[in-house]
């Protein structure tokens, strides 16, 4: 199989979202378990064949986002950025929307490709949720796929759209926080246009904002 066949995945997302529902739906009995280089922290890998494709299923730890420099958090944004993996599959709690967004919204900022997974959409229907995918797909300029991880339903539309989508380019928009803050965030990513950083600019801009200690020590 050549290796334009070949398709990384990893999937991120908060805790009690489903993800490893995901995960165990995808890769089935085609995986292994063992922990991250010298740390104690679970790593799940497993492997799925799907229309002629070899997709690579990572599943991240979860985390509630990258702002508060657990190891976790740590080993999530750094695999991938240094990984590039070809898709980030973010696992949403579709019940609770409005915090989950919040990580999205960090995963955008690292300019990596996103499929929003609104998980457990069932439960949100049965609370009287009503979610506009197509809003979200306005705002975020990224695919956003309904699910129920624990029935599989669902789960077949985010690999096509991921076969769909290999090799092609996709930005993302500017999420502002503000006049203020958008002033600082500019003034320091002007400040490091020269400089050869293993992150996007912006979100470098952004952690040193928030005294991120690995990022001041870049």
């Amino acid at each position: 199989m050549s290796e334009n066949n070949n398709i990384n995945i990893v999937l991120a997302g908060q805790g009690n979202t489903g993800k490893s529902a995901v995960f165990n739906y995808l890769t089935g009995l085609h995986q292994h378990i063992g922990n991250w280089a010298g740390k104690t922290i679970e790593k799940s890998e497993g492997t799925l064949f799907y229309k002629g494709n070899t997709i690579d299923v990572l599943d991240l730890p979860g985390i509630y986002s990258f702002t508060t420099y657990s190891v976790e958090e740590i080993i999530s944004r750094e695999y991938i950025i240094n990984q590039k993996p070809d898709f980030v599959i973010n696992v949403i709690d579709s019940t609770n929307l409005e915090r989950n967004l919040i990580f999205t919204i960090q995963l955008l900022e690292l300019e990596c490709p996103v499929i929003l997974d609104l998980n457990m959409i069932d439960l949100s229907r049965k609370k009287g949720i009503t979610i506009n995918t197509e809003k979200i797909n306005e705002i975020f300029n990224t695919p956003v796929i309904p699910t129920v991880a624990s029935r599989g339903s669902g789960i077949s539309e985010i690999l096509d759209k991921v076969i769909e989508l290999k090799g092609k380019k996709t930005s993302h928009p500017i999420h502002p926080y503000g006049k203020e803050i958008e002033n600082c965030i500019g003034q320091l990513s002007e400040s490091l246009c020269d400089v050869d950083l293993p992150y996007p600019a912006r979100w470098v801009a952004i952690k040193l904002l928030e005294k991120d200690k690995d990022i001041v020590n870049l």
